[in-house]
């Protein structure tokens, strides 16, 4: 839950439930902020000219750190090329109090962060900033629990929070062994406070603890350096280590929204990636007229729903560099429960519970708006709209370091004569390609072939209906915003034709063949009709003519058994440098930005975008679990 803040007729914001100040003055909390956290781990010298500097912090509060940190790696020549701040909070604050509580000259920075700062439900939430080149991780939840189940990697360490006396879960010797564990020898901390208790219990862990000059009015403060006198042990991994030593050449196979996002987060991190694709830009499944994005809910909160809310916010984040309107619009999607299951946890119904920023019950007005009955049972979906995905696929593509071969059939991949680490992109001639010292296949079904049948993947044949729209007074009204439930129509799309309507799509399991029959077209017209008199009946029985009428649109997407995408390494030991991110089923928009992201920050042994439980339930190490266990069966 948020943490709600009073505000003292001094203008300064305290907290009732710690019952204590979060700083005695601005200036005071400035020169906290600089003095005792920045300079105390030694930078902005530490960080120079470095491709990413990993700070990790105990306590968020008002983002006072972040933002003093964040202004100085703006304002540094010799800034490295990433920042990663990771910080853990318990009662995140409001964004209104978050904007309130910063002073003037971070204004602008306070902005950008406020607009982010929403649906903070306990977990992992990575924030995008300053053009993707500031990620701030949030660990919301207990900050000893988080840094035991994230284990991120830091460089520098800001130990903040209210002081021993309130808060004393984040200043005992637990809490400093999980901070242990996210060190590496010479990861510098700081902090204000030079309790007795705080410095042997530092010490305990492996620091190198000294007492500086502090800031005024207090005479001392508290520097670390990570050292133990011993070899730490190994720390257990959340996945596996198969992180590269610097960025290099890849080779991504599909030129979708897969392949498009894991080349968008390589090329951002320094790497020189080709993009080869059979067809073209979008020519296959992600080159559908327009598309629904929205988080999934369940009562018991799955991991399709929390994987779902992390990739909506990484789509957000891609989306919000790209025209708004034109390409898309988070207008909002209203899903209607045709099965009547309520879907939404009974903790979100409580007064502001940051579960209503993604997703609240619906109201009859909202229903009747978007042509579904008054009194459906149905959820309406803050944080979710409609897209053309072939402009986030152009977008993402469209970067320097990214170059595309269009018409460029891979058909095998063998290890590189020349390069003994590097691979060879083949076509049906054994004519080389492209070459590169890693690959990610993100080929949809043809991964399957690919990986030659390593792991069962079930092709799912989708067809669209699509039309443009019709001057009809007498009939229903468009919905003002897409509908989604069993199937989803799109209501207001700008095609390529005009202002048209998507509806759709069939599952048509094991299909391959393209284009489908006429037969087949009829009888996907039929079902995406039906699925569409469940959505919105009125709408479906005044319009039929217009839908009945309809152009078909048609691909084959690609599936897991367990439906969720496979990301990550095929085999690291036997084939080196050979990675997937395939398997996106009918959730593309939703994760495919996300599941690229988690490509990069393995690679680059970054903090996880999402909890480490969803990462593992993303990746392909699963796969070969999943194998073992069948055989051993």
């Amino acid at each position: 839950m948020t943490e709600p803040l009073a505000w003292l007729p001094d203008g300064t914001p305290f907290s009732h439930r710690f019952n204590d100040r979060y700083h005695s003055d601005v200036n005071r909390g400035l020169d906290q902020a600089k003095e005792v956290f920045f300079h105390g781990c030694g930078l902005p010298a530490a960080w120079a000219n470095q491709p990413q500097w990993r700070i990790l912090e105990t306590g968020f509060g008002l983002g006072l750190n972040f933002l003093t940190t964040w202004k100085a790696w703006r304002e540094d020549p010799e800034r490295p090329h990433l920042l990663h701040f990771i910080s853990a909070e318990a009662w995140p604050v409001h964004a209104d109090d978050l904007l309130r509580a910063a002073p003037d000259e971070f204004k602008e920075l306070a902005k950008e962060l406020s607009a982010q700062f929403w649906g903070l439900l306990p977990g992992v939430h990575r924030l995008s900033l300053d053009q993707g080149r500031v990620l701030l991780t949030l660990y919301i939840g207990d900050a000893q629990q988080m840094l035991r189940q994230q284990t991120p990697m830091a460089d520098s360490v800001y130990l903040d929070g209210f002081s021993p006396k309130v808060n004393p879960e984040l200043w005992n010797i637990h809490m400093f062994k999980a901070i242990a564990r996210c060190c590496h020898r010479g990861t510098r901390l700081a902090t204000w406070t030079i309790a007795r208790a705080v410095r042997d219990d530092l010490a305990q862990c492996g620091f190198e603890v000294q007492k500086v000059p502090g800031v005024p009015p207090k005479r001392d403060n508290l520097q670390a350096v990570f050292n133990p006198r011993w070899e730490p042990r190994a720390v257990r991994e959340v996945l596996p280590d198969v992180a590269v030593q610097q960025p290099g050449t890849c080779m991504v196979i599909g030129a979708g929204l897969s392949g498009s996002a894991c080349a968008a987060s390589l090329a951002k991190r320094g790497w020189q990636v080709t993009v080869l694709d059979a067809k073209g830009v979008a020519a296959g499944a992600s080159g559908l007229p327009a598309g629904v994005f929205a988080p999934h809910v369940s009562p018991d909160d799955s991991v399709l729903s929390r994987l779902s809310r992390a990739g909506v916010r990484t789509t957000l984040q891609t989306l919000g560099a790209m025209e708004r309107g034109e390409f898309w619009d988070e207008c909002g999607v209203l899903e209607h429960r045709v099965d009547h299951s309520p879907g939404i946890p009974d903790a979100w119904h409580e007064d502001k519970h940051p579960g209503a920023d993604w997703t609240r019950t619906a109201s009859p007005e909202q229903c009747e708006r978007n042509a579904v009955p008054a009194d459906a049972i149905a959820c309406w979906h803050v944080r979710a709209g409609w897209v053309k995905p072939k402009s986030i696929v152009a977008h993402q593509l469209t970067h320097e370091r990214i170059r595309v071969l269009d018409h460029a059939k891979v058909v095998r991949l063998e290890r590189s004569a020349s390069t003994p680490d590097g691979w060879l992109a083949l076509d049906e001639n054994g004519k080389p390609l492209a070459q590169a010292d890693m690959v990610i296949i993100t080929a949809g079904f043809d991964s399957h072939a690919l990986l030659d049948q390593r792991w069962p993947l079930q092709a799912l044949r989708g067809q669209i209906s699509w039309g443009l729209h019709s001057e009809n007074p007498e009939a229903a009204p468009w919905p003002e915003v897409p509908v989604n439930g069993h199937g989803n129509l799109v209501p207001r799309a700008p095609l390529d034709q005009g202002i048209g309507w998507v509806l759709g799509s069939t599952f048509e399991r094991d299909v391959t063949e393209l284009p489908p029959s006429a037969a087949d077209q009829a009888e996907a017209l039929e079902g995406n009709f039906a699925k569409l008199g469940e959505l919105a009946p009125v709408l479906a029985e005044q319009r039929s003519t217009e839908f009945t009428n309809a152009h078909n649109w048609s691909a084959v997407r690609c599936a897991a058994h367990d439906r969720l995408p496979i990301v990550g390494p095929v085999d690291q030991q036997a084939m080196p440098g050979l990675w997937v991110c395939t398997a996106m089923g009918s959730r593309g928009l939703t994760l495919s930005m996300l599941c690229g992201e988690l490509i990069a920050t393995r690679l680059h042994n970054e903090p996880l975008p999402l909890e480490a439980k969803l990462a593992q339930a993303l990746s392909s190490e699963r796969m070969a679990r999943q194998t073992t266990n069948v055989n051993a069966s």
